[in-house]
């Protein structure tokens, strides 16, 4: 989440649209899962928009692993939402990669979703061709080298597809808004 290919970066970006979108929701309840290597409840269903604001504009990348496990993060959403009251379910399940690590398949964690009439909008994050991803020199130093950007919209786009959401793809700062 830290390529450089949107403004300062991919993480500060969707921080930026993810705490506008939670400030124009004022009525919704809502919470954050986060996922590296395996899910993570960030903040529980709440309608405290300061709180969740809050936190979002904490996160940082650095304190989890590596890794992308798209259906560990998607199975925990689901199960925070999944016997809520509400009318209307739904996750924005939004990634930077495709899903190399976890326990549960994303389209295993997409049928259990249908199941419970959870509308999944999964949203790809990373422009077309490559990126500046930061790697580490031979002294430890933090260096930016050109990578291909690798994104799993195959199945993004079949999550959405099975859930009855949609899939975007976000190329830039712009598209993400």
């Amino acid at each position: 989440m830290v390529a450089k290919d949107f403004t300062p970066n991919r993480l500060e970006a969707a921080k930026r649209v993810a705490s506008k979108c939670v400030s124009g929701r004022e009525t919704d309840n809502m919470g954050l899962v986060i996922f590296a290597p395996e899910g993570f409840n960030g903040v529980p269903m709440t309608t405290d928009r300061p709180n969740l604001i809050t936190y979002i504009n904490g996160l940082e990348v650095g304190h989890l692993e590596d890794g992308t496990a798209i259906g560990d993060g998607l199975s925990m959403a689901i199960n925070r939402i999944k016997d809520g009251k509400a009318k209307s379910k739904s996750i924005i399940l939004l990634t930077d990669g495709s899903n190399n690590t976890g326990i549960v398949a994303p389209i295993t964690a997409a049928k259990i979703a249908k199941k419970h009439n959870i509308k999944v909008y999964t949203i790809g994050v990373g422009t077309n061709g490559d990126a500046l991803f930061p790697t580490s020199n031979i002294f430890g130093q933090l260096t930016y080298t050109k990578q291909k950007v690798v994104i799993d919209e195959k199945t993004l786009s079949k999550i959405a597809e099975i859930t009855g959401g949609r899939y975007f793809r976000a190329t830039d700062d712009k598209v993400l808004e």
